[in-house]
């Protein structure tokens, strides 16, 4: 029998619509994807990517956006968080508030910033005790970076900070001090980075870190609740902190200003050029208000500087006081910020080398209720963690760092630990081949953690303890992790990270406890562990 052939009109309609069909496929497809990217273009609201440290002042365009009738919304991230988010999708925002211009310069290409200013200037400096600042001689005379470097050598102070490689402060303040230490050169090279001699230098200054915090609202809390006895921070928040010690009876800090330089923020407010006339209306409108009297004035009440360079005497004394140290009579010698490249393998060196070494507890929940994805999220952070693909946030582990891991379900079940950082496959591979089962012994994974790090020289390492749950604690109880962290008289941290049923109102006291802080990582698990890793 013949084959019937198909007629070529037949053939043509087929692929006419075969062709019809596929087109109108992709640009569903691309309308979908327009949408997901840029679904916030076409709306009302005016949305605004900041800098932790600018949440203070959100009120202060909240309510004259208010007035006049516009609606904004702000999303708030650590400083290297918010480059990747606008070098990924900087279409979603109309506008940044930065902490510090330098990290401007960290951006892509096709990022467009447009009229971008200062909004106020924040000095980054040492708040020591009045009392521990008399017993240097550091009251009423000029202190130079070596002198504070000097009295951390001879083991005559300690700090707390917020972590370089996660926050602005911390970041500026280790530039400042890497800048200082090197001379002032016109510009910080990578050859300066590797000479040996300020290595040394940089490592000294840090044995004197007592702890890190991954964002500069919880260096002050942190320093608040506990027994410190000074901290790098912004200007701003040594005058807050200053305020609730003076309210609580306590002695205040003294603003320590080395006069061969300070690391400087300016908190730029810069338009994301997305094309929008309406967007860019607004943008105007609230910019032209922050930097108006009356925004600079508001500014001000928050302890934040708005004049650029030189001094100011015409200034409140109730904020900017004196007695607490605070001039604003003398010049500011600020520091020069090296290039994006030089900045990128300071952090990255910071992170590998000069930084105190750590002493970390990870107690992992092994019980039934993680079978399934549970597991495999946990497996997916703890592989991200514990590798070189951290490097990429500037939060690996070196070789001086030392690593327990701690699973637990119904009871202990082992610890496996590793003497360098850096050499991570074996807790990896078990890790990877451990299975859930069991119920939840999460105040006797503690207790476990706390027997591992009680003896470890503080001196020489920060210890801190991370413990990851997926449900309620049914084994032990938090009066027996309260009764042993008390008789060891430590000061040891115990972060927690949430996931599924795992309930707050039972990791919270043990953040009271430890001075610490809860993570949330339902959402998503490993970015929870990247967020604690900043505070350890």
């Amino acid at each position: 029998m013949k084959e019937k052939k198909s007629s070529p009109i037949v053939i043509f309609v087929v692929l006419l619509i075969f062709g019809y069909i596929i087109i109108n496929l992709l640009s569903d497809s691309n309308s979908k994807s327009n949408t997901t990217t840029n679904h916030r273009s076409s709306d009302n609201t005016f949305y605004i990517l900041a800098s932790q440290e600018n949440m203070s002042s959100q009120n202060i365009i909240e309510k004259y956006a208010s007035e006049k009738g516009y609606k904004v919304q702000f999303e708030y991230q650590g400083t290297l968080e918010i480059m990747n988010t606008l070098n990924t999708k900087a279409s979603e925002y109309d506008a940044v508030w930065l902490s510090n211009s330098i990290w401007g310069y960290m951006l892509n290409n096709s990022v467009s910033l447009a009229n971008s200013k200062c909004t106020s200037i924040n000095p980054v400096i040492f708040g020591i005790k009045k009392s521990k600042a008399e017993e240097l001689g550091f009251v009423g005379k000029e202190i130079y970076t070596k002198d504070i470097l000097s009295a951390i050598s001879n083991k005559k102070l300690k700090f707390s900070m917020s972590n370089p490689t996660t926050t602005n402060s911390g970041a500026s303040a280790y530039l400042g001090l890497v800048s200082t230490l090197a001379g002032n050169p016109e510009v910080l090279t990578s050859e300066m980075l590797n000479e040996e001699e300020l290595r040394q230098e940089i490592k000294t200054l840090f044995t004197g870190l007592e702890r890190s915090s991954g964002s500069e609202d919880f260096l002050e809390e942190l320093f608040l609740n506990g027994d410190y006895e000074a901290v790098v921070a912004y200007e701003s928040s040594i005058i807050n902190i200053n305020k609730q010690l003076v309210t609580k009876g306590k002695e205040p800090l003294y603003a320590i200003y080395p006069v061969d330089g300070v690391s400087i923020s300016d908190a730029p407010f810069a338009y994301i050029n997305n094309k929008n006339e309406n967007k860019k209306e607004i943008f105007d409108t609230l910019q032209k208000y922050i930097l108006s009297d009356e925004g600079q004035k508001l500014l001000q009440e928050q302890g934040k500087r708005t004049w650029y360079g030189g001094t100011n005497s015409n200034v409140n004394k109730t904020v900017f006081n004196p007695e607490w140290g605070i001039d604003t009579t003398k010049y500011i010698s600020p520091v020069k910020y090296p290039s994006a490249e030089v900045i990128k393998e300071a952090l990255n060196l910071y992170q590998t080398e000069l930084r105190k070494p750590v002493h970390v507890a990870f107690c992992l929940d092994y019980s039934g209720s993680m079978a399934g994805e549970g597991i495999e999220e946990l497996k997916d952070a703890m592989n991200y963690i514990l590798t070189e693909k951290a490097a990429s946030d500037f939060i690996q582990f070196s070789y001086k760092d030392k690593i327990d891991i701690i699973p637990f379900a119904s009871n202990v079940r082992t610890v496996w630990s590793t003497t360098n950082g850096s050499e991570t496959s074996n807790i990896l591979a078990n890790i990877n081949n451990e299975r859930p089962t069991g119920t939840t012994a999460l105040y006797p994974a503690a207790i476990k953690a706390l027997e591992a790090l009680k003896d470890e020289d503080k001196n020489t390492y920060n210890t801190s303890i991370i413990l990851m749950t997926d449900g309620l604690a049914n084994v032990g109880s938090y009066a027996d992790l309260s009764n042993y962290y008390k008789t060891l008289n430590t000061k040891i941290p115990i972060y927690s990270i949430m996931f599924g049923g795992a309930d707050r109102s039972q990791l919270q006291p043990i953040a009271n406890l430890t001075n610490a802080k809860v993570f949330d990582g339902k959402t998503n698990l490993v970015e929870a562990f990247k967020e604690v890793r900043g505070y350890n």
